[in-house]
């Protein structure tokens, strides 16, 4: 099965019934975890596996499950996050509405791998459709024994809810997310203590993507070498790629970890549209920095985008072209992320939108001769380690990006408008 997340999936995308998912396999996993193996044995699997996380950290999923102390009393929480709010970003919608008994039994594998008693899927409130399919699949499973109290005859338990988030980007950082399931405001947390051993409730907590989660039967059924060895790389598995942006074919494809951005752009995508010419792209979303044409060979894999100056993040490539202004495109992710901001650190609260403010007067002619050394300033005050979290960090990286490969793009703004009588920010 050279595409294990998606090949099942039919044409118009309805979801399978749990009958139908059975009799392709559908629950094997489980049966065959319960029957033989210990949650030890499942998180060696994961380890040996490789299998890193899909939701854009790249962390390994054993390794990260590990930390979980198996001996520690009831409640455990495993959480599924799947409130997929970078722009840019559909993959896990593909998998939430059209395969959600794979995440089901994903989840049930990662509970028992370290011993949790309740689980939630965190939901993208305008995932309505999706909605509707994890409701379904979760009574289903329900009613047939693979959820609910001493699963399959077993002393395991597993209770399984949907909890449908209020639309918050930051509720993709898992300790906001936390925060969001008990009630209150989605800050993230400091850390230490880890979710690992202190999360949901003071408890311990393991937070997994959709795609990641999605992994777990197959690695199950086929074996570590077998999802190994469907990578082109290091990077065990497959990954589901997403292109947007003006290609011929917009879309998303299960893959070999491992294939280039010129493959995923021209042999999947279809290329630019006619009359458009390739400039740029974000390899995993809005939170990455540029590649551009002398990227177009570079691995989509962990490591290869890493070496290239970006992140593979989630996988979702966003296409900058030539009619499109690069200012006006970076302007529009930096008025998502100022507008997502939790508001609870300075440099993040007040950092963002001063910046798009700085990229609006830019934009509309009103540029001034200090504009491009404040915003290299705020790439770096903005950096890792200046702020709580990663949202004003990953919010730098397509601004200085672009600063370094389109610089010309920016400059002809402020040569073509800027004025020496022309008075600072302020008068914007």
């Amino acid at each position: 099965m050279l595409r294990p997340l998606t090949s099942h999936i039919r044409e118009d995308r309805r979801p399978l019934s749990l009958k139908e998912y059975e009799k392709l396999g559908g629950y094997e996993a489980v049966r065959k975890v319960f029957k033989s193996m210990t949650p030890q044995a499942v998180q060696q699997l994961v380890k040996d596996s490789n299998l890193r996380g899909r939701g854009g950290a790249g962390f390994s999923t054993g390794l990260k499950w590990s930390f979980v102390p198996l001996d520690a009393p009831q409640p455990k929480y495993l959480i599924c996050n799947a409130d997929e709010m970078e722009p840019g970003t559909f993959k896990d919608r593909l998998l939430l509405e059209s395969a959600p008994h794979q995440l089901i039994e994903g989840m049930i594998l990662a509970a028992f791998a370290i011993q949790a008693d309740t689980s939630y899927v965190f939901l993208r409130w305008a995932y309505k459709d999706a909605a509707k399919a994890i409701i379904h699949a979760i009574h289903e499973a329900s009613d047939a024994g693979y959820l609910g109290d001493n699963i399959l005859g077993t002393d395991f338990s597993l209770h399984m809810h949907l909890h449908t988030g209020v639309g918050r980007y930051i509720c993709g950082e898992e300790t906001a997310l936390l925060n969001s399931l008990e009630g209150k405001r989605a800050t993230p947390r400091s850390k230490p203590p880890f979710p690992q051993v202190s999360g949901l409730f003071g408890k311990p907590t393991i937070v997994n993507n959709v795609e990641t989660l999605s992994c777990l039967p197959h690695i199950v059924n086929y074996g570590a070498d077998w999802f190994q060895k469907l990578s082109r790389t290091g990077d065990a598995g497959t990954k589901i790629y997403g292109v947007s942006g003006k290609v011929k074919r917009p879309g998303l494809w299960e893959l070999p970890m491992g294939v280039t951005l010129r493959e995923l752009l021209e042999d999947y995508a279809g290329g630019m549209w006619d009359g458009h010419t390739f400039r740029g792209a974000l390899p995993g979303g809005a939170s990455t920095d540029f590649l551009v044409e002398q990227h177009l060979d570079v691995k989509m894999d962990y490591g290869s985008v890493a070496a290239a100056g970006s992140r593979l993040g989630t996988g979702t490539v966003i296409v900058l072209d030539d009619k499109t202004s690069v200012v006006g495109f970076v302007k529009n992710l930096i008025h998502f992320f100022a507008q997502e901001s939790c508001g609870f650190c300075t440099p993040c609260r007040e950092g963002l939108p001063w910046i798009e403010k700085i990229l609006h007067a830019l934009e509309n002619e009103r540029g001034q001769r200090g504009d491009l050394k404040i915003l290299e300033q705020h790439t770096r005050l903005l950096g890792p380690g200046n702020t709580f979290c990663a949202l004003a960090p990953g919010a730098m990286e397509p601004l200085q990006s672009a600063l370094k490969y389109f610089r010309k793009d920016f400059e002809q703004y402020i040569a073509a408008y800027a004025t020496p009588c022309r008075s600072g920010l302020m008068n914007r």
